[in-house]
């Protein structure tokens, strides 16, 4: 009896999964055969396994649409933006996690305070700033507001608590120099937290439509987002181009999501136990 009963548990579980499973693959892979056919084809579900199968809308794009231009300027962001992140919130928490001044404190709590603030309330402010400091539709306004960001700085720090500080004492005692203990011995060990953090700075930056489309309105500028958005076009809707340049979007996130995912597991459950 018990064991009808662990075989049921165990039957209505993996159920449940198979169902997520079919709910979260089942757009995607709806997605990579809509990009599949030919312009014009119906893209109904019962058309989809007898119709035919086709790489020229993913040419089209390079071609003739000129998606390559977006696609370089969200690589090219959202890798200075992550490289930046991974520099300076490991930087600034380093220095609220090992200089236990009163100011610091002040600081950590500012920290907290601007995770409690929407994004979005920010947009008209961060709209005139970019005005007035002459970055607006450039690069810059793409890159600068987002180099720190303040869940980098607690995810870091939080991990930073749990490391012992003796090994930089002692390289102090060596004569070791503060930025050859930061950047020779502490950031090595903070390869898990920096990790998660390169991984969700990437993926928030990759999928960001609303900043990008407001900070710039030239269209040598726009990220895949944004080009995706607009090209939908106001009248009609091309799908197959539309979904072949998804899947162009939704690759590099798989790809950086399953190489990583083991720290990004790691990463996180580190830093939940403070020693």
């Amino acid at each position: 009896m018990v064991t009808v009963v662990k075989i049921g548990k165990l039957a209505l579980h993996y159920g449940i999964l198979i169902i997520v499973l079919i709910l979260m693959v089942g757009p995607l892979l709806w997605m990579f055969r809509v990009s599949l056919l030919k312009v014009g084809e119906s893209i109904a579900f019962n058309r989809l396994f007898n119709s035919s199968f086709t790489l020229s809308n993913f040419v089209d794009l390079f071609r003739n649409i000129n998606m390559g231009r977006p696609l370089f300027n969200s690589l090219l962001v959202g890798g200075i933006v992550t490289a930046g992140n991974i520099l300076f919130c490991f930087m600034t928490a380093y220095a609220l996690a090992r200089y236990k001044y009163i100011v610091n404190r002040f600081l950590f709590v500012s920290v907290i305070l601007i995770l409690m603030i929407p994004a979005h309330i920010t947009i008209i402010p961060l709209y005139l700033l970019c005005l007035k400091t002459g970055i607006y539709n450039t690069y810059w306004a793409l890159i600068l507001p987002w180099l720190v960001n303040p869940i980098g700085i607690f995810l870091v720090k939080q991990y930073l608590e749990t490391l012992p500080p003796s090994m930089e004492e002692a390289a102090r005692v060596d004569g070791a120099g503060e930025f050859k203990i930061l950047f020779k011995i502490v950031m090595p060990l903070c390869k898990p937290a920096l990790a998660v953090l390169a991984i969700q700075v990437f993926f928030t930056n990759w999928n960001s439509f609303l900043f990008p489309y407001i900070l710039v309105t030239n269209d040598t500028l726009y990220t895949l987002p944004v080009a995706l958005a607009i090209f939908q076009g106001y009248q009609a809707i091309d799908w197959q181009h539309l979904m072949a340049g998804s899947v162009i979007a939704v690759i590099p996130v798989l790809v950086v999501f399953i190489f990583m995912q083991r720290h990004i597991i790691s990463g996180i459950t580190a830093g939940s136990v403070k020693q």
